[in-house]
């Protein structure tokens, strides 16, 4: 362990990777790679989500709890629990909005708007239901996205959208799911690091 200059331990840097010392895993041992290349717009758009979920996923492996729940830097509510539990709303959100389905969000209230961060409590029961929730409302996402022939279909509307809600169509909500774990990811790369200084790409 080393130190930072407010005398909190920060854990030494480390990788599994014996290829490239700046990667998670080595290529081959890499679940996100593939031989078969995605085609076409709907191919692709759908093979980044999976390469994000799986990114998430990875990022959360092999941790504790307490280490899920931990909180990235005072005053900060950021954890990568809270991520999950984050990321499950933004799934339940895409089907809300296109779909016009009845769904609710999962974590955040009138009362805490904030509730999806806030309530990522060091439990594993806490931990196994966020887990369960995102896997649930991706695999609803996609079975959504698979009912759907057209990326260029409007949506549904909802409620809490404002005046643009009306304007959106599959493929916009696609690539703003594809951003939200994009920049999510990156955020979880310096969570992972600073619990346990595991490094990766």
């Amino acid at each position: 362990m080393t130190t930072s200059d407010t005398s909190e331990p920060v854990p030494a840097r480390w990788t599994r990777a014996t290829v490239y010392p700046d990667m998670w895993v080595d290529p081959d041992d890499d679940p996100r790679e593939s031989d078969a290349a995605p085609t076409g717009e709907r191919g692709i758009l759908l093979d980044y989500l999976r390469h994000y979920r799986l990114t998430l996923e990875m990022k959360c492996a092999d941790l504790d709890a307490e280490q899920l729940a931990r909180r990235s830097a005072p005053p900060s509510t950021m954890s990568l629990l809270g991520l999950v539990r984050h990321l499950a709303e933004g799934e339940r959100h895409l089907r809300r909005v296109m779909a016009g389905e009845d769904a609710p969000p999962l974590y955040r209230t009138e009362q805490d708007r904030d509730g999806d961060w806030n309530g990522a409590v060091a439990d594993p029961e806490v931990v196994a239901d966020a887990w369960r929730r995102w896997r649930a409302e991706s695999a609803a996402t996609d079975r959504y996205v698979a009912g759907v022939d057209d990326l260029g279909a409007w949506n549904a509307g909802a409620s809490d959208l404002g005046p643009d809600g009306a304007n959106l169509q599959l493929r916009d909500m696609l690539v703003a799911q594809i951003a939200e774990y994009a920049r999510h990811c990156g955020h979880a790369d310096l969570l992972r690091e600073r619990i346990d200084g595991r490094t990766g790409q």
